[in-house]
């Protein structure tokens, strides 16, 4: 019966794998090149139904087998479905949102988002961008990833570019007022005090860290600020 048990486990599990290949084949490269939230459930849910007729030989083959099928062709159908209607794709996928213009970091966008400071901060830097200011447009698209349109100023030099001269930076930047609060560890790592940034935003008519929504220190020692919006 072990023997019988073993068998039937190898038998289950190599029939399950090629079927769960070929099915990755037909659903195509969306899964891992455009991962979308959609995709991530049902990549999820397909594989855990394939991981179920593995493991489990009390699990009806024929029905979980039919099951994993079944899952795959309501995903090749939703995906015709958001490949001939744009309406249906933005219902299943959402739709890219700009988080970022001219400069200005667009709170209602970013809560509906509901992506905070600090991750927007993070995408930035893994593309080279350290300050909120040198971007013209940010995109924030529907697999998580932030498409950026850098300043003209910003962008990378050419051939036919004349050298600049080079100035070493004073400060690397960092955020020091994120939603109407100080972000004291960061005034730590600058060396910074609390005084000085009272000082810096009164020098820019703001009384108060509550009225500013996203602040940070530039490389020259200056401060870019984004205020609130009104409700």
């Amino acid at each position: 019966m072990e023997g019988y048990s073993f068998v039937e486990m190898i038998i289950r599990t190599t029939v399950t794998f090629s079927v769960l290949l070929l099915l990755a084949r037909i659903l195509g490269k969306e899964q891992l090149s455009q991962l979308t939230f959609f995709n991530y459930i049902t990549g999820i849910t397909i594989g855990s139904i394939a991981g179920e007729i593995a493991s489990h030989d009390d699990t009806h083959y024929l029905n979980a087998i039919t099951s994993l099928i079944w899952w795959s062709i309501l995903t090749l159908v939703v995906s015709y479905i958001s490949l001939k209607s744009a309406k249906a794709k933005s219902l299943l996928d959402d739709k890219p949102m700009i988080v970022i213009k001219n400069g200005k970091i667009l709170e209602h966008e970013l809560k509906k988002s509901r992506l905070p400071i600090g991750d927007l901060n993070m995408l930035l830097r893994m593309q080279g961008i350290f300050s909120v200011k040198d971007v013209h447009f940010a995109v924030l698209e529907t697999n998580g990833e932030l498409s950026v349109f850098k300043k003209v100023a910003q962008q990378s030099a050419t051939k036919q570019d004349v050298k600049a001269q080079i100035v070493v930076p004073k400060f690397m930047p960092c955020t020091i007022i994120a939603e109407g609060k100080i972000i004291k560890q960061n005034l730590h790592g600058a060396n910074l005090t609390e005084e000085w940034v009272m000082k810096q935003i009164k020098k820019h008519g703001v009384n108060s860290v509550e009225q500013v929504f996203y602040a940070e220190i530039e490389s020259d020692g200056t401060i870019y600020m984004d205020l609130r919006e009104d409700d």
